[in-house]
């Protein structure tokens, strides 16, 4: 039966709306003095962003909110592959661009491009497509558990190889979460959690930098001018800005303070100059975004549309909650950014794209 289009989820695109403008005001302000620094202009982040992450991403965002979404299913395969052959191509020389240790990045020209953060958007659609087709067979360990655990499994290990641990998680959960919703059994989903937490734990004990963020995690007094000054100088920021804020531009930590100001400490900044009562409206934000993601998924035409809705939700909100669960020292930190505010083209135009799909998988729900 052809499906009836009808109006967008407006709700879904004002909180968009919102998130993109609300994360272009900060990243203004806690770019500054970084930018200054390393640039000779205030406003050369914000720039950047705007012409390689906003032009860029909204064009996109437009085009993937027109085109019906059961097309990338034929493509999600094709994909995939080549979102992979980019993940191996940062380890080439001369191609990939390493920074701080790791090689995440493909340089492209002026800017640069992080294929794991295209990844997220291509491995849904793949297991999207994986499961849709596969309602039955999911419940079998050999058709549905085992297949999963050697894409997941794949995918992983070529993260780690940068190392990303904090995308690694990212991905690793949004699997869980597409596995869950397909229909796998829930005992399959508790043998892939006690797998994932062993080895979780075993890639902390080899590598003694995730060992002590574990140990600052929990005591953040342990080491302040070692391991644990980003956590402490990040909970120095959040608490001098009370209720309502220093006022938005009056950060004393993104006076080179506070690393990461720009990328996974943006949230910090934010309840420096903004408070707490403007971090619980971005917090709010997030939450509409899931709200209104989760009823589109529940609402979608066909399992594949269902899985996708699920799997960019889940990735969007549990991203926001890890970010932000680490600034405040809920959650180790991980060093993952916050979508659509934090610094960072590749980030932004993926979210922005998987945004579009969302919206026109919404045009195609079921009434009710």
């Amino acid at each position: 039966m052809k499906e009836r289009f009808h109006q967008p989820d407006y709700p879904l695109l004002i909180t968009l709306a919102i998130l993109v403008i609300y994360g272009l005001v900060m990243l203004s302000s806690a770019s500054s003095v970084i930018s200054f620094e390393k640039f000779g202009s205030s406003n050369y982040l914000l720039r950047h962003q705007i012409v390689y992450g906003i032009v860029i991403g909204i064009t996109l965002f437009l085009f993937t909110a027109k085109v019906d979404y059961h097309i990338w299913r034929k493509f999600s395969f094709a994909l995939l592959a080549l979102n992979i052959l980019l993940l191996l191509a940062v380890f080439l020389p001369g191609i990939g661009f390493e920074s701080g240790g790791a090689r995440r990045w493909i340089q492209l020209g002026p800017t640069l491009f992080q294929p794991s953060e295209l990844l997220k958007l291509t491995f849904i659609l793949y297991l999207a497509t994986l499961f849709a087709k596969n309602k039955e067979g999911i419940k079998d360990v050999a058709f549905g558990l085992i297949p999963f655990l050697v894409i997941v499994g794949s995918i992983t290990f070529l993260i780690m190889l940068q190392p990303d641990m904090g995308t690694m998680v990212t991905i690793a959960l949004i699997g869980l979460v597409i596995f869950f919703v397909a229909g796998a059994p829930l005992k399959h989903v508790v043998w892939v959690i006690l797998g994932a937490t062993g080895l979780l734990f075993l890639l902390i004990k080899i590598a003694p930098y995730r060992l002590a963020r574990i140990t600052v995690f929990l005591n953040p007094a342990l080491d302040p001018q070692g391991i644990g000054y980003q956590i402490n100088q990040a909970l120095l920021a959040i608490g001098s800005g009370g209720i309502l804020g220093l006022g938005l531009g009056h950060s004393r930590q993104k006076y080179l303070y506070l690393p990461e100001v720009t990328g996974d400490s943006i949230f910090a900044i934010i309840a420096e100059e903004l408070g707490l009562f403007f971090s619980l409206i971005l917090i709010i934000l997030f939450l509409v975004l899931m709200q209104r993601g989760f009823r589109i998924a529940k609402n979608a035409p066909d399992m594949f549309g269902k899985l996708v809705a699920t799997g960019i939700t889940a990735w969007l909100v549990l991203q926001a909650f890890i970010n932000i669960a680490a600034m405040v020292t809920i959650l180790p930190l991980t060093g993952i950014p916050l979508p659509f505010v934090s610094y960072g083209s590749s980030a932004l135009v993926t979210s922005l794209i998987a945004v579009g799909i969302l919206v026109n998988i919404s045009k195609q729900t079921k009434k009710i």
